[in-house]
């Protein structure tokens, strides 16, 4: 007999396995809405049966735990047992030998006090508080509320301009989404449950791409109704198309020589080209909307009198200015904000030898990275005070510019920047860090015990977000809150001033296109209802019926992009699109939870607003 044997996993280790998997899809698709309460309970038990049973408080003590939540929701319970949940929660945790039983109660402890409303409801009526409002999880997940099931079934028949009309029910800019949109949509498919969620960014860029022309509906009637929308990007474009659409005359006022705010002066080229964007700004202005470019609301006209004028106002002025860094050197001739260097004023620099240093980890410093090798630079190097993994620019942009040969120096935090003689930025120290204790929601670093590095550079890149320029709009009574955002109500409303309303990033700080996109919606549904009208906005468009085939498991169709050889030499479009084989089998996963499940009863599509 040996002494020593290989451990091999048997079946019924190896299936353990595969229903772990299967159960991180599920957990990644669980819908929003949910009971918290059942959650709990069901997270609860899982922990119960990892447990070993060496130690009292995690083999009895869980087990204590999970009879007073099946009391909670069996409605046995009284208000005394939420206390005694906590108690009992707080002993195992101070108590148990490992994290199997101490995260258990942790994770008992954060619910009883996260949603302790949720249980007392269940004590009291006998039922959980929370409602499937949209059950439907991509349309849930969409800030815009875009019948995605719909126009992916219309894609899957061919109809390709409908599925545009449908999807201009409630997003006016389908091809610029389809193209550089963060798909929330595809975070709780439910097509994740058996494999990998629906490519829906794609499908949608395909439908575009395939429809031709499609003229925007014919507007209503004209209401008579003056509405002046400040700002000209995704936000202030969108409120404008519905509010024409009602039969409303509208007037944007940009700053800027053109239209599309960030999208134009905040999105490069080679993800967003230019001729895209102008012909679908073109498709919205058909509506007779009527432009001031290059025009200061707050200088000339001034606020006073845009209210005077017109018998509603939405501000959409964006988040358009850079943020200091608040470093040594910050003023050095050579240091540019993120935001300056992708407006371009026109044309785009050379950078034809120098290196660059960026600092930031969001998309926006991608964008600079990307750019500036695009340009010219020698070196590039991305300076990031946290880890590759906490970065908040999207995976597939990080890796690309690695791909693009971007260097990446995580945990950096920039200390100060060296100047020659003559003011120019020549170096760029910077403080190694260390990863430390979780601080709202992520590790925070904090400086290592070691020398700082120098990194040789001749231009630095500040991309770490965008401010609101909103003083001139807090002089005429506009609520403004610390940081400069605009305070605005979440239908848009601006408190105290009658007739006003603000959306999109400068209320809730930069964010996404779709949701400056959705918060032109809101602000236009409710503007109009301010002015009198109920206008109803609705595509009009039918809905191919379901399948009822089987629906096999099957690989997700990713995007490709062109080698990294061949798109660093121009600023043209990076990503490939789908082919028709691709686009077709791709639109044939999507399990059409609109009608399926819970959504053939309620909420399943909202055909107009």
């Amino acid at each position: 007999m040996s002494r020593l044997s290989i451990i091999t996993e048997n079946r019924a280790q190896m299936t353990i396995e595969g229903l772990y998997k299967d159960l991180e899809r599920r957990i990644t698709a669980s819908p929003p809405g949910l009971c918290p309460v059942d959650l709990a309970s069901s997270f609860l038990k899982m922990c119960h049966a990892q447990s070993c049973g060496k130690c009292v408080p995690c083999r009895v003590g869980l087990g204590q735990l999970e009879k007073l939540l099946d009391s909670v929701l069996d409605h046995h319970a009284d208000m005394d047992t939420i206390q005694v949940i906590e108690k009992t929660a707080q002993s195992i945790f101070y108590s148990a030998d490992c994290a199997i039983g101490y995260e258990a109660a942790r994770m008992v402890l954060k619910a009883v006090r996260g949603f302790r409303s949720d249980f007392e409801s269940h004590i009291q009526t006998g039922r959980c508080s929370m409602s499937l409002d949209q059950p439907v999880p991509c349309v849930a997940q969409c800030p815009a509320g875009v019948d995605i099931p719909g126009y992916v079934a219309l894609v899957k028949e061919g109809r390709y301009a409908d599925a545009v009309r449908l999807i201009r029910k409630d997003n006016p800019l389908p091809a610029v989404c389809g193209l550089i949109c963060e798909h929330p949509c595809e975070t709780r498919c439910r097509r994740t449950m058996m494999d990998d969620p629906i490519n829906i960014r794609g499908l949608k860029r395909f439908a575009v791409e395939h429809a031709g022309e499609v003229p925007v509906p014919k507007p209503a009637a004209s209401t008579g109704k003056r509405v002046a929308v400040i700002g000209g990007g995704p936000g202030g474009l969108s409120a404008a198309y519905y509010l024409a659409l009602m039969g409303h005359h509208v007037v944007i006022y940009e700053q800027r020589k053109q239209l599309g705010g960030m999208l134009r002066y905040g999105i490069p080229n080679y993800r967003l080209p230019r001729d895209i964007l102008d012909r679908e700004i073109r498709q919205i202005l058909s509506l007779g909307i009527e432009v001031h470019t290059e025009t200061c609301v707050g200088e000339n006209p001034s606020i006073a009198k845009i209210r005077e004028e017109f018998d509603a106002v939405y501000l959409a002025i964006g988040a358009h200015i850079d943020r200091k860094i608040g470093i040594e050197g910050e003023e050095a001739e050579g240091v540019v904000s993120a935001v300056e260097m992708l407006r371009g004023d026109g044309e785009m620099p050379d950078y034809t030898g120098r290196k660059v240093a960026v600092i930031g980890g969001g998309n926006v410093a991608m964008d600079v990275a990307r750019s500036a090798v695009r340009l010219g630079a020698d070196r590039v190097q991305i300076v990031y005070r946290r880890r590759k993994t906490d970065m908040t620019a999207i995976p597939e942009e990080v890796e690309g510019a690695m791909e693009e040969g971007c260097e990446l120096l995580e945990l950096h935090a920039p200390l100060r920047i060296e100047q020659d003689t003559q003011g120019k930025v020549c170096a760029l120290w910077v403080q190694p860090q260390v990863i430390g204790q979780i601080s709202r929601g992520r590790p925070a670093p904090y400086s290592a015990a070691t020398e700082p590095l120098r990194l040789p550079c001749d231009l630095v890149l500040v991309a770490i977000g965008q401010g609101i320029e909103s003083r001139e709009f807090e002089k005429y009574g506009i609520p403004i809150r610390r940081g400069g955002a605009i305070e605005a109500m979440d239908w848009s409303g601006v408190r105290d001033s009658e007739g006003v309303f603000a959306g999109g990033d400068c209320v809730t700080g930069p964010a996404t296109v779709i949701r400056a996109i959705a918060a032109g919606k809101v602000a236009a549904a409710n503007i109009d209802e301010y002015l009198g009208g109920h206008h109803v906005i609705s595509a009009d468009v039918e809905i191919p019926s379901v399948r009822l085939d089987d629906r096999p498991g099957c690989g997700r169709v990713n995007m490709k992009e062109r080698s990294a050889a061949e798109r660093v030499k121009d600023f043209e479009l990076m990503e490939c699109p789908m082919t028709l084989e691709e686009a077709q089998q791709e639109a044939g996963r999507c399990l059409r939870c609109d009608h399926f499940g819970f959504g053939i009863f309620k909420g399943g599509r909202v055909e107009k607003w």
